[in-house]
């Protein structure tokens, strides 16, 4: 799997990921922002934490970090496959 094809299913799953029942539409600032540290980041946690912070930052509401770390799993699992780590 190509980058881009890792990028195209990262986001699908981001717009998916709907914290704040806001809409799928409504995080496309977010999730460009949470690509770009999956590229960057390699450990759930650290995942978690940024994206935590990214969408905290936008909405000024707290988000479990349990449902950050969920979401970052999936998004490493994706990460690997496109990698071939898996």
């Amino acid at each position: 799997m190509e980058t881009f094809e890792m990028n195209k299913k990262a986001i699908h799953l981001l717009e998916q990921w709907d914290p704040f029942d806001e809409g799928e539409k409504a995080y496309e600032l977010e999730i460009v922002d949470v690509v770009a540290e999956l590229h960057r980041l390699d450990h759930p946690a650290d995942l978690a934490k940024k994206i935590r912070e990214i969408y905290e930052h936008s909405y000024e509401m707290w988000i479990p970090i349990e449902k950050c770390v969920q979401i970052s799993y999936k998004l490493l699992a994706i990460k690997y496959e496109a990698k071939c780590i898996v």
